[in-house]
């Protein structure tokens, strides 16, 4: 994509001593108080990295107690907590704000051409909400714990003498968080996009976070009236969801999975938007059928809102409704399906670079793949009545949410963090670590997929001694997976402190995010950019100059 603005040289490195976003003022209050939206995901990128660990703790402290039959570490009650805490964490802290939090606001922005979003004091409070509710999230522990698993589901959550109340309000917190950086992405798509920036010369990315933030508009507020109405039963016994008041339970769940279904895309179209940069630049091709990704994004958004109904297949639901939601299942495949193998087109016969980014990317593939197939097979209605509530649908979820989103999450940063930083991390360490991770992860949870098939039931601390051989393989496999992530995190903190300096434009990428100095000046631009080509022309950059080591 070229502009008007003076073209960066690809392979010079960072001018000595410019000015960037990172040193532009230091102090603890010149970024709590910051409205630079690079600064802000930079602190989102280290609250949701320091909550995906503390979850992958709570994974791994899960799969030691199931060592054995009976148990390793604790009784059925702090079991109960501890799985809670695991979901809770990775799924309202780590995977829904993550993406958009960290990488959509640090990269948007500079993709638009735009010196911020449109909006930034509200991404500030959006942040600090975050925050609140993760700081609401951890004081629920102090309070002696949360043990409905991260659904909460009725009855169960209005009878248990734990601290409810405050991680339902956590979770409402966090919701209007999300909220506003959905509102604040809308508005500067539509408002701040440069000159010559078409709505189909925008990259994929964007399109991605642009459909993602209109599911954080329409669906979060059904969870936060949902859990206040949990909190209000609660505290004023109103009878909605208790049957001993009159209420339905079952109608809980229809409010929470017709939110948490479209959260599924919220979590997991950022990811597919990270995808398609990703495979476009390391294979130096165009992403082939871009409007086919970028209306099928907004298809996913779309028919997200209707398959709500295919986690209640056991439910007693009307057999016409559950026609309906397993064909809507199948239907919601086809968008997905497009991404996938226009991925695949793209990657054909390009210049493929093997790198870090790509590993992940390639990886991702391989992973999002099996998770999509193995939701087919749970959208089909005489299969799903077996595996329902079995280690395959833990097997299927982990595979869509930690598999594929948290694969592409590492892509996207190890893509973007020459961008963001100025330095390199160690590609040797980085390739290794993706290995690792993508061993691990498999498995982790490949003998999940054989024990739910089998009948094991999920959330159960205790089990017959015939599925000890699969648990114990998933525990070595959890364990594994969690050394990948810890080398990950190493080196990438190390090289804050001793990475070499990153090139100007590390990967040949043809977006603005790409144009602007590395790191980033503090308005992004010395000029603003004008856009005049086609998305994705990779035809002006000089691969072999890039390739040139610099003086």
């Amino acid at each position: 994509m070229t502009t008007n603005v003076p073209v960066i040289d690809s392979h010079a490195a960072p001018v000595a001593g410019r000015k960037n976003f990172l040193n532009c003022s230091s102090g603890f209050l010149s970024w709590a108080g910051t409205l630079d939206h690079k600064r802000i995901g930079i602190m989102y990128l280290v609250g949701v990295s320091l909550a995906f660990l503390a979850g992958g703790l709570f994974a791994l402290l899960v799969r030691l107690h199931l060592w054995k039959p009976d148990g390793m570490l604790f009784d059925n009650v702090q079991y109960n907590q501890i799985f809670t805490l695991h979901g809770a964490f990775m799924v309202f802290i780590f995977v829904i704000p993550a993406i958009p939090g960290s990488l959509g606001n640090m990269v948007l922005p500079l993709m638009l051409g735009a010196k911020d979003v449109a909006l930034p004091r509200l991404n500030l409070l959006s942040f600090y909400l975050w925050l609140a509710g993760a700081l609401m999230a951890t004081l629920a522990i102090v309070l002696g714990g949360f043990d409905t698993g991260w659904t909460f589901y009725a009855p169960y959550s209005l009878y248990t003498d734990q601290a409810v109340v405050t991680i339902g309000l956590a979770v409402f917190v966090l919701g209007f968080s999300s909220i506003f950086t959905g509102l604040n992405f809308i508005v500067t798509v539509h408002k701040l996009r440069a000159p010559g920036l078409t709505w189909f010369r925008m990259p994929l990315f964007v399109w991605a976070i642009y459909a993602t933030a209109i599911l954080q508009v329409l669906a979060t507020p059904v969870l936060g009236i949902t859990v206040l109405l949990v909190a209000f039963e609660r505290l004023y016994h109103i009878g909605i969801f208790d049957p001993r008041l009159g209420g339905d339970p079952v109608l809980f769940e229809h409010f929470f999975w017709f939110y948490s279904h479209p959260a599924v895309y919220i979590m997991v179209l950022p990811a597919f938007g990270i995808v398609s940069e990703l495979v476009s630049v390391h294979s130096r091709k165009p992403l082939f059928g871009y409007k086919l990704i970028a209306f099928s994004s907004l298809a996913i958004a779309i028919i997200s809102f209707l398959v709500w109904g295919h986690h209640m297949f056991t439910s007693g639901q009307s057999t016409y409704a559950l026609f309906a939601f397993s064909f809507l299942t199948f239907f919601v495949a086809i968008p997905t399906a497009i991404k996938e193998f226009s991925w695949v087109a793209t990657i054909w016969k390009g210049s493929i670079a093997l790198n870090a980014p790509m590993l992940y990317t390639l990886a991702f593939l391989i992973i999002f793949a099996i998770g999509g197939l193995t939701g087919v097979i749970l959208g089909a209605l005489n299969v799903d009545i077996h595996l329902h509530d079995t280690y395959f649908v833990v097997a299927h979820f982990h595979y869509v949410m930690m598999g594929s989103i948290a694969l592409a999450f590492f892509a996207g940063l190890h893509h973007w963090w020459p961008k963001m930083f100025g330095v390199m991390y160690n590609e040797t360490l980085a390739k290794i670590a993706c290995g690792i991770i993508f061993v691990g992860f498999n498995t982790t949870f490949i003998p999940q997929f054989i024990m739910g098939s089998r009948g094991m039931p999920r959330r159960y601390a205790t089990y017959v001694p015939d599925y000890m051989g699969f648990h114990q393989a998933s525990t070595i496999g959890a364990m594994v997976l969690g050394a990948g992530v810890a080398l990950m995190v190493f080196y990438l903190v190390a090289s804050l402190f001793q990475g070499k300096k990153a090139m100007q434009n590390q990967w040949g990428g043809v977006t603005l995010d790409w144009l602007t100095p590395t790191p980033p000046p503090l308005e992004n631009f010395d000029e603003a950019p004008v856009v005049t080509t086609e998305v994705y022309d990779y035809s002006t950059l000089d691969y072999k100059a890039m390739q040139t080591p610099v003086a």
